[in-house]
């Protein structure tokens, strides 16, 4: 099967009919044993995107992973339009391969400006002051899609993996100014990392599949420039792990909320 080369052609999705459309798996797709999931709810949300009125970019989105997503296998996307109202549309989208769902996904977007702005997650020293920059900071992996950089460091701690919790993330190549395309894009980058992978739990892992994603737009940013994730643990129960975490580019600027939870592995 022809895969993407790069964000962009990810997001350009072929149309089949009336709300179904088909996507490619990213070149990076080759070097992993399942889909990451970022790049079904990214393709997810621009297949909903597309049965929108003109005008309305996504504010929220919240996606259950169902099943390990085949890196061989094209995804479908069926797209349902529950409502269009005066200012918001909501949209509930099937992420389908070999006749599964492998992820489900309510989005839903608003139309208008509201000049009132309030944030509490501002860096009252200062915009994101007290992480180094991506230029002083070490690259995270290999990705062919995005050039990642790790603020915290993936190392071994006292025999025990940890994992970058602040991640430094952009596109490697060029994206277009459509407003769509850059929230798409961010909802790509919404699903890197883990707010578990420095924290040292009893008997547990730090970190496993995931299980649902939720993600609120707040500030159009462009992906291909520097966007830094601080990720956060928050409550970890029957073996699932529960945290929040904001993106923001170099001005300081929130430009997303994540909330997420995956499955703890235990050790050994």
């Amino acid at each position: 099967m022809e895969y993407a080369p790069d964000l962009a052609s990810a997001l350009d999705l072929e149309q089949l009919e009336l709300d179904l459309f088909r996507a490619r798996n990213t070149e990076s797709a080759r070097e992993r044993p399942a889909l990451y999931g970022g790049q079904v709810c990214a393709q997810a949300l621009m297949a909903a995107a597309l049965t929108v009125p003109d005008g309305r970019l996504p504010h929220s989105l919240h996606g259950y992973f169902l099943r390990p997503g085949l890196v061989d296998r094209p995804v479908v996307l069926r797209v349902d339009r529950d409502r269009d109202g005066r200012s918001f549309s909501a949209r509930h989208v099937a992420a389908v391969q070999d006749g599964a769902v492998i992820f489900s996904m309510l989005a839903s977007f608003q139309t208008g400006v509201d000049p009132a702005v309030y944030a509490d997650v501002v860096d009252p020293d200062g915009p994101i002051s007290h992480w180094p920059g991506p230029d002083a900071c070490p690259p995270l992996g290999n990705d062919v899609m995005l050039e990642l950089r790790q603020a915290t460091l993936t190392e071994v701690v006292d025999g025990r993996q940890m994992y970058s919790d602040t991640i430094w993330a952009r596109s490697r190549h060029p994206l277009p100014d459509d407003p769509v395309v850059q929230a798409c894009a961010l909802a790509y980058v919404s699903d890197l990392g883990t707010g578990f992978g420095r924290i040292m739990l009893p008997t547990r892992g730090t970190g496993g599949p995931s299980i649902d994603h939720g993600f609120w737009f707040h500030a159009p940013v462009r992906v291909d420039d520097w966007l830094l994730l601080e990720l956060q643990p928050w409550k970890a129960t029957l073996g699932r792990g529960t945290y929040r975490g904001t993106i923001r580019d170099r001005a300081g600027t929130v430009a997303g909320v994540i909330a997420q939870e995956h499955i703890l592995h235990p050790d050994g």
